[in-house]
């Protein structure tokens, strides 16, 4: 190929998980000219709902696709936690970068960490699965919807709007903003959401020519341990606006998944966990869905969804 187009969108950390693979690419075939189309998506024109309120599927990956089909670009980069758990048969993922920091930052210019929030504190986020976890512990918070880019939601942050918000802590590491940050959060407080960390680089099934391209960006460990994360999203609802979180996590031939179900308000929680061969991530991940959909979150979930 003479040249490939990247279709990315235009918030400064879609920009830079582009170049990152553009540069990667260049790296790999200096030959090959690399560019970025930049594509608005329907995720990135709402800004003052919910995110669980607008519909879930593909808000920040279908014009993307679009653009794929109509030829515009060869190629999409997404933050994986964005990609849908099931792709229409005429696109597949055709690498999944080593994972980033997989967790979630608590970011506040008071307090040092998450446990200082005094009683009635409010904290900003969007996402009915940090909200769900943060009540399960913190019922007497004030948890109120914060949406827009990352450098959108500091500034609110800074502007006195929250005591606290809740960011994924790999966007503030990618863009610099690594000591805003007052304390990872621990997965036993905070499980992350599907793909959390992992960028995912998308491309039409038939393209071979792309897909052959791309299989060096591709990480086993990090396929293994969010084919699992998938998985369970997958039996469990299949979008990803729902209270639930999940890991799981590769240690030589061993993978161990753990995942929570909570409701909005966060006091009825199910969480579990289970480990087995890395070579079946995928059929872990699904029973480990069934577990706790039959142990009660189901009922959970029934409720959230109505």
């Amino acid at each position: 190929m003479e040249y490939v187009r990247i279709g990315t969108r235009s918030s400064r950390l879609a920009l830079w998980q582009a170049n990152l693979i553009a540069l990667a690419l260049s790296t790999k075939y200096p030959e090959v000219k690399v560019e970025l189309v930049r594509v608005t998506t329907k995720g990135d024109k709402i800004l003052d709902s919910p995110l669980s309120k607008i519909g879930g599927k593909g808000l920040f990956t279908k014009e993307l696709e679009v653009a794929m089909l109509e030829g515009e670009i060869d190629l999409a980069v997404h933050s994986l936690k964005d990609v849908p758990v099931e792709l229409p048969p005429e696109f597949t993922i055709a690498a999944i970068i080593k994972r980033a920091e997989p967790f979630d930052a608590f970011v506040s210019n008071k307090y040092r960490t998450f446990k200082e929030l005094p009683r009635g504190a409010r904290v900003g986020t969007s996402s009915l699965r940090r909200r769900a976890q943060l009540l399960a512990v913190r019922p007497d918070l004030q948890i109120d919807n914060l949406r827009g880019n990352v450098d959108t939601r500091l500034k609110k942050l800074d502007e006195g709007d929250f005591d606290g918000i809740i960011l994924a802590a790999a966007g503030l590491k990618r863009l610099g903003h690594e000591r805003k940050i007052s304390e990872v959060l621990p997965p036993s407080l905070m499980l992350p959401a599907v793909g959390q960390g992992a960028l995912a680089v998308e491309t039409l099934s038939g393209n071979v020519e792309v897909r052959n391209m791309l299989n060096f960006l591709d990480d086993a460990d990090t396929r293994a341990a969010t084919d699992a994360e998938r998985a369970f999203l997958k039996v469990v609802e299949g979008g990803c606006q729902v209270p639930v979180g999940v890991f799981a996590e590769v240690e030589g031939k061993k993978i161990t998944v753990e995942a929570v179900i909570a409701s909005i308000d966060g006091q009825n929680i199910i969480r579990d966990k289970l480990s087995g061969k890395a070579e079946d991530s995928a059929a872990l991940g699904e029973a480990l869905a069934v577990k706790l959909l039959n142990n009660g979150g189901r009922e959970i979930l029934s409720a959230v969804l109505g």
